[in-house]
C-alpha cells in the first residue's frame, strides 16, 4: 500500500493514528505515574518535616510542591483507568477524552497546591522575615528527594524518549505535541521537582550564610513562579485536546489518499479527523461516489475504505463516510429526481 507523498518522513508526535507509534499501551503510562506518585508522597512528607525543624520557607513550599504532585499523580490514574472504559449506550464514541478532563484538573492541583502556596509563603518571608532553625535536616531530605525525583523523572523520560525514537522525532518536539498528557505532566513535574530542589537548597545555604530569610523567601517564589508555568502548559495542552485537535496535516493527507484509492470513490468532499486519545482517532468524511455505482457498491466500498484506513491507521477507532454528490457540496441540494 503506497504512502501518501510526504507521509514517510513526517511523523507527528501529536498523530496517534500512525502506524509506527503503535505498541505502547496505557500500562507503560501507569506504571510511570505510579512510581512518580509513591516518590512524591514520600518526599512530601519528609519535606514538610525538615521544612518545620528547619523554619526554611523554601522547605514548606518544596512540601507543597510535593503534595500537588502527589495529587497530580493520583489525577492522572483516574484519568488512565476512566478514560480505558469501552464505549457503551451512554458514551457511543467512548471515553477517551476523559482523560484530558482529569489532567486538566491535575494542572489546577498544581496551581492551586503548590504555585500559590509557594508564592504566598515567599512574600510572606519577605515581609516579615523567619527564623531560620538547624538546615540539616532540610539538606539530608533535599538529597534522597533528589535520588527519588531523579528515578521518578528516569522512568518517565525513558518512556517519552522510546515513544519518540518510534515517532522519528526528536525527544522535545514529541514532549511539545504529545496527546498522552500523562507522561508529559510526570516529566514536566518531575523536572520541575528537581530544579525547585535545587533552589531550596540555595536558599537554605544563602539563609545559613548570611542569616538572612531573603534568600528563602526568594527560593519561594522562584518555586512558585516554576509552578505556575508548569501548570500553565499542562492546562493549555488538556484545553486544546478537550476542544478538539485534528490528526496532522501529513496524516489526514494519508487517510485521503487511502480513501481515494477505494474503487468507486470519486472524490473526497470533506474531510474530519478528531485525537480522542493517544491511540485512539476518529474520522468522518463526505465522498462523492460514482454515479453509476450501485447501492451494494456503494456499501462495499465504504467497508474497503474503513478496512484499508484501520489497516494502515491501526488507531482509527471509527469511521463515518457520507455518500454527498460533488454538486451538493458547493450549494443546496438540488430536489430528487
Amino acid at each position: 500500500m503506497a504512502d501518501a507523498p510526504g507521509t514517510a518522513d513526517t511523523a507527528d508526535p501529536a498523530d496517534p493514528a500512525d502506524t509506527a507509534h503503535q505498541g505502547s499501551g496505557g500500562g507503560e503510562s501507569t506504571f510511570t505515574v505510579i512510581v512518580a506518585a509513591l516518590a512524591n508522597l514520600g518526599i512530601a512528607l519528609a519535606k514538610a518535616v525538615a521544612g518545620v525543624i528547619s523554619g526554611s520557607s523554601a522547605m514548606l513550599s518544596e512540601a507543597a510542591h510535593s503534595v500537588a504532585d502527589t495529587v497530580t499523580e493520583v489525577l492522572l490514574l483516574t484519568a488512565l483507568k476512566r478514560s480505558a472504559r469501552p464505549a457503551d449506550e451512554e458514551h457511543p464514541l467512548g471515553y477517551g477524552p476523559e482523560r484530558y478532563v482529569w489532567a486538566l484538573l491535575a494542572a489546577v492541583a498544581t496551581f492551586v497546591g503548590g504555585a500559590v502556596f509557594s508564592l504566598y509563603d515567599g512574600i510572606h518571608t519577605l515581609v516579615s522575615g523567619e527564623n531560620l532553625g538547624d538546615p540539616l535536616a532540610s539538606y539530608l531530605v533535599l538529597a534522597v528527594a533528589f535520588l527519588l525525583e531523579g528515578f521518578s523523572l528516569r522512568t518517565a523520560v525513558r518512556q517519552a524518549r522510546g515513544e519518540a525514537a518510534r515517532r522519528r522525532v526528536p525527544f522535545l518536539r514529541y514532549l511539545r505535541r504529545t496527546a498522552d498528557t500523562a507522561v508529559k505532566a510526570v516529566v514536566m513535574e518531575d523536572s520541575a521537582a528537581l530544579i525547585g530542589l535545587v533552589l531550596a537548597a540555595g536558599g537554605l545555604l544563602g539563609g545559613q550564610l548570611t542569616g538572612s530569610g531573603v534568600f528563602d523567601g526568594v527560593a519561594s517564589l522562584c518555586i512558585g513562579a516554576l509552578l505556575l508555568y508548569v501548570a500553565w502548559v499542562l492546562g493549555r495542552s488538556n484545553v486544546e485536546l478537550l476542544i478538539g485537535r485534528p490528526l496532522p496535516r501529513a496524516t489526514r493527507e494519508g487517510i485521503r489518499a487511502e480513501l481515494l484509492a477505494v474503487e468507486h470513490v470519486e472524490a473526497v468532499l470533506e474531510l474530519t479527523t478528531l485525537v480522542q486519545g493517544p491511540q485512539e482517532a476518529l474520522v468522518a468524511a463526505k465522498v462523492d461516489f460514482r454515479d453509476v455505482s450501485s447501492a451494494a457498491q456503494i456499501e462495499w466500498a465504504c467497508e474497503q475504505a474503513e478496512q484499508r484506513l484501520r489497516a494502515r491507521f491501526p488507531a482509527v477507532s471509527r469511521v463515518y463516510l457520507d455518500p454527498t454528490p460533488r454538486r451538493a457540496a458547493s450549494g443546496p441540494a438540488p430536489a430528487p429526481p
